[in-house]
């Protein structure tokens, strides 16, 4: 170590004596206190180089990382002075561009400790958490930030959250609201990671691609090329900003029907759909992130056998979710064991008359085998209670996810509030998440003022509907800070309090705005015109799974369990990034049993149930998704649904030697407690998966090396 710090200041003598000779344009720098001093690259110089040595880290060209502070600076500032925040965050693009994450960590935790030190004068310890986490960086770093022409990052990650809650909360200034507060109290809230917009809002709010801020789309596909393609076309506009989109495929006629306009031959659903799954993989490939579909049959249509088993081919169909639209009619047939028409939607004519429970039991089988189809209880998601704007019609799919319902051409926008961020001295702050809930609906309804839509159609109905999206993340994290088992009863009694008090404060927050703003246009054809004068939103709330919002905000993904206290996830397209939990990490250091071998160890068995070292009051709080039985998967789906207006994303996941009986029980069990839908997943039944257990990948991620408090002048 001494060898390394020795060899590693005369290096640095070296560096200055270089330094010297070179020339400088900044001649000057603005202090926070608005006082005008000296620049001084000596200064940037140091700071990188106490970051290397914070992080031990000895292999890096701090003179050219230091010279290319000074270059961008250059360039920035031909004009202007710039100020301390200036220079810092130009440091931390710097260090990003150059793939120095683990040193760029550090640097953040340092701002963020002076930061409140500047703040509160007198506070003498600082415990703070890494506002991010490596892996958080590694996914902005690859996904979000934004980038120029030759494919360098030019911001930052507080930059990103600035970026974006400064666009959003532009939209009060219409209003005659003050947009300045809304700002601030936006960008604290991501940048404390307490509240985050779904992915399209951050890759493009504040950029000219205001056409992407919604995650959430469904589109109409009618009966003739020209519905079929212009569908095509418009998802490619849709997922080249980053959206999902759905679709029912129930009204194109069947394999084999006669086509009268060429006398030929129907080639049915499934065919075109591969046309759909090959233009997402060509968008994703030059886009932010996968594209992602979900297709849906309904249960009666004839080529309802060949959508169940669309995925038994490898490859086939690889970016779409599909589901099966299941009617109360059919499930009522599988319950009494019945059977059940098959009918031509060209003309409602039964073309075969088969078992439900056969078709319900196939169902069941390739769900088990593939992890699809998965089930949509369409007549659940149209009730009156479900849908508050049904008089407007028929809701016929959802988007990728499921949590989605929407009328042909509808767009929602999402944000998450992260219910670990509430927990403080081992109990709820209902206060904090009160402020939570308002600021949450006040963003997304912001931002569909903010987003500008090509689409006309869909443009026209995210304004007369104005519905959105709010749900959480987080809630595993939640339960183990207040030392409650995820499958308990205490844990569903939890979920249901959290949740109804998040609908009830968000239906007060979007009556609030409705009273200021206005209600939606079809608020007297709505059921709320009955219950309140005013309301903004058609509906409010949502349980979305996350995806990647939750790796930035360092929590679990929506309302799951841990999927392990170790885990290994795949993202953006081949990334792998090892995820060990950060509530089991603190207290397993607390208690001396922390070590690599250890995680290498829960990596590799998948759950720590088994594993002797450690402690067994720890083993019950930090229960697994696959030491879960099936059921108390649905029952925590079905309670959040209750409080939930739109829809819940949930994944039931089971073990590898599960069997199809168990998905039988559990698909029955979510239609009987009224969930709107249910999506299976065994695990390695698909030979591509998100999260991995026992993959022999090397551990970096966690112990790239330690973050000890970094001295830095800028």
């Amino acid at each position: 170590m001494f060898l390394y710090l020795s060899v590693f200041n005369k290096l640095y003598k070296t560096v200055n004596l270089i330094k010297s000779k070179r020339g400088i344009m900044i001649r000057k720098i603005r202090k926070r206190d608005g006082t005008l001093v000296p620049f001084d690259q000596n200064k940037i110089t140091n700071a990188i180089k106490k970051a290397f040595i914070a992080t031990k880290t000895y292999n890096g060209n701090i003179l050219n990382l230091s010279d290319s502070v000074v270059n961008i600076l250059n360039k920035k500032f031909k004009t202007e002075t710039p100020n301390v925040e200036d220079i810092q965050d130009t440091v931390e693009e710097v260090l990003l561009n150059n793939n120095y994450l683990n040193i760029l960590k550090a640097y953040i935790i340092y701002r963020e400790e002076h930061r409140i030190l500047r703040q509160e004068k007198g506070y003498k310890e600082i415990k703070i958490e890494p506002i991010l986490s490596l892996n958080a960086i590694k996914v902005l770093q690859r996904r979000y930030l934004l980038k120029d022409y030759e494919g360098n990052i030019i911001e930052t990650p507080r930059q990103l959250f600035y970026r974006v809650a400064k666009a959003i909360a532009l939209i009060d200034k219409g209003y005659r609201e003050n947009y300045k507060k809304t700002e601030k109290e936006f960008y604290e809230a991501m940048r404390k990671l307490e509240f985050m917009p779904n992915s399209p809002t951050l890759f493009n709010a504040g950029t000219k691609n205001k056409l992407g801020l919604s995650a959430c789309f469904v589109l109409p596909i009618e009966d003739s090329l020209e519905s079929i393609f212009n569908a095509v076309k418009n998802t490619a506009l849709i997922e080249q900003f980053g959206g999902g989109v759905g679709f029912s495929f129930s009204k194109l006629r069947p394999e084999g029907d006669i086509v009268r306009s060429t006398t030929g031959v129907a080639s049915g659903p499934v065919s075109f759909m591969k046309i759909f799954d090959i233009t997402t993989e060509i968008i994703k490939a030059g886009g932010k992130r996968r594209g992602a579909m979900m297709g849906i049959l309904n249960c009666s249509h004839p080529d309802i056998i060949k959508f169940i088993t669309a995925k038994q081919k490898e490859k086939t169909l690889t970016n779409f979710n599909i589901s099966v639209s299941a009617t109360d009619g059919f499930m009522n047939a599988v319950l009494k064991n019945k059977k059940f028409n098959l009918i031509n939607p060209r003309n409602n004519k039964i073309i075969k008359t088969i078992n439900a429970n056969y078709l319900f039991n196939l169902i069941v089988k390739n769900a088990w085998q593939t992890g699809d189809p998965g089930l949509i209880f369409i007549d659940k998601i149209n009730n009156s209670y479900s849908n508050p704007v049904s008089s407007l019609g028929h809701i016929e799919a959802t988007n990728p996810c499921g949590e989605q319902p929407l009328y042909q051409y509808e767009s929602c926008v999402l944000g998450s509030i992260n219910l670990a961020k509430v927990v403080e001295n081992k109990k709820i702050n209902w206060n904090k998440l009160k402020r939570l809930v308002k600021l949450g609906v006040h963003f997304l309804d912001n931002v569909i003022d903010a987003q500008e839509l090509t689409i006309k159609e869909i443009n026209k109905i995210a304004k007369n509907n104005r519905r959105i999206g709010l749900g959480v993340m987080g809630f595993a994290e939640m339960l183990i800070l207040l030392g409650i088992k995820y499958d308990s009863n205490e844990s569903l009694k939890t979920a249901e309090k959290i949740m109804k008090f998040i609908q009830d404060e968000s239906r007060k927050a979007s009556v609030e705005l409705g009273k200021k703003r206005g209600s939606f246009p079809n608020f007297k054809k709505s059921i709320w015109s009955k219950k309140y004068k005013n309301m903004r939103n058609c509906a409010i709330t949502t349980i979305a799974p996350t995806g990647t919002i939750s790796i930035i905000s360092g929590c679990s993904s929506g309302i799951e369990p841990l999927f392990s206290v170790a885990f290994t996830r795949e993202v953006m397209e081949g990334t792998n990034l090892i995820e060990v939990n950060k509530e089991f990490k603190n207290i397993s250091k607390k208690r001396n049993f922390y070590s690599k071998e250890l995680i290498k160890k829960i990596i590799k068995e998948g759950s720590i149930q088994k594993i002797n070292q450690i402690p067994k009051n720890l083993k019950k709080i930090f229960v697994t998704a696959l030491d879960i039985k099936p059921e108390w998967h649905v029952k925590m789906q079905a309670v959040f649904q209750k409080y939930t207006d739109n829809a819940v994303s949930k994944t039931i996941n089971l073990p590898e030697n599960a069997k199809p009986s168990e998905i039988k029980k559990a698909y029955l069990l979510a239609y009987k407690l009224n969930c709107k839908g249910i999506t299976i997943f065994r695990y390695g039944s698909k030979k591509e998966q998100v999260l991995y257990i026992g993959k022999n990948i090397k551990v970096e991620s966690e112990f790239a090396g330690g973050c000890p408090g970094v001295a830095c002048a800028y």
